[in-house]
């Protein structure tokens, strides 16, 4: 009887795992081909992305070119009727905070793993301004992305309308030089900062040392928001500066707490995000003051020793 029972149990058992089996597997085998349908999805848009990256560097190359011509055209229309005047001539340079990935591989038994972190470093960007036709040039080292151009033309805009004088008899010539231990940095968050050189330029006015900034600019002059706010700030101090002007759309960070939670007898750890004020927490915990700009006009006040008198 216990025999008979046994082997019941056991043809039950086995017919279950059996049923279980053929339930399970076709859903497995489902969620297998929908993770590998969204992988090749996101593939896919990846490569979009890439293609559409490409084909925006291209564009700005071609606009670059058009509007070097049509300075060009310009200059000859104004010759042509005795407008033509000499050009403005004049240097400045500044150190630029700007934020690079390192990479370092682990080995970890069998496996090599990669680890990927952002540090902080300043670059040292300088302008000329010389007679010439209204042409921007932009000269990197390392060699660095197509962004810069568009910087720096918007840069010129910018610091034309600000100083009333006239870009078209002049060349402008951006150098962007970064340490060795950079490999390429790319980004439009140093466009304030060129914008700044320029007029600096212009004006022949002397800029103070002690201080730096990071922020996009616009062809209105509005500057806006970064990344790496916390790593270039790092990167300042570092080099010995003693005020970081930050967009005012950076006025907030992110800091992240955890708290443990006791659920059925598990521990949990949740991770919360705390919005607090960059300003003050950089004061605190890297040591640079820090102030807030939204214009090229805020970060001329703190850049000539408070004074807007460099504004006409």
């Amino acid at each position: 009887m216990r025999k008979g029972t046994i082997i019941l149990i056991l043809i039950i058992s086995l017919t279950a795992n059996l049923y279980l089996l053929t339930v399970q597997q076709p859903v497995k085998d489902e969620q297998v081909q929908l993770l590998q349908e969204r992988i090749n999805s996101l593939e896919a848009e990846n490569e979009m992305l890439d293609a559409r990256i490409s084909q925006n560097n291209v564009s700005l190359q071609s606009y670059a070119s058009q509007v070097d011509y049509y300075r060009h055209q310009m200059n000859e229309l104004r010759a042509g009727m005795g407008l033509l005047t000499d050009g403005h001539k004049g240097s400045a340079s500044m150190q630029a905070p700007a934020v690079y990935q390192s990479v370092e591989e682990v080995i970890d038994g069998p496996f090599i793993r990669q680890i990927v972190t952002e540090k902080g470093s300043l670059m040292n960007i300088s302008v000329e301004v010389d007679h010439g036709k209204g042409r921007v040039l932009v000269e990197t080292k390392p060699l660095m992305g197509v962004v810069f151009q568009d910087a720096a033309n918007t840069a010129v805009f910018v610091a034309q309308n600000m100083t009333g004088t006239n870009m078209m008899v002049s060349d402008t010539i951006f150098s962007i030089t970064a340490p060795g231990e950079i490999p390429a940095v790319d980004g439009p968050s140093a466009g304030a900062l060129m914008t700044l050189i320029m007029i600096s330029a212009i004006n022949n006015e002397q800029l103070n040392d002690s201080i730096t900034l990071s922020g996009t600019i616009d062809q209105y002059g509005h500057v806006g928001e970064i990344g790496g706010v916390l790593e270039k700030a790092r990167a300042a101090k570092d080099g010995g500066k003693q005020l970081l002007l930050l967009p005012r759309k950076n006025s907030q960070l992110v800091q992240y707490t955890y708290a443990e939670k006791n659920i059925g007898g598990f521990s949990i750890i949740e991770r919360r995000p705390v919005i607090i004020d960059a300003k003050p927490y950089i004061e605190e915990n890297i040591g640079i003051r820090v102030e807030y700009v939204d214009s090229i006009e805020d970060v001329l006040y703190y850049a000539f020793d408070g004074s807007m008198s460099n504004v006409p």
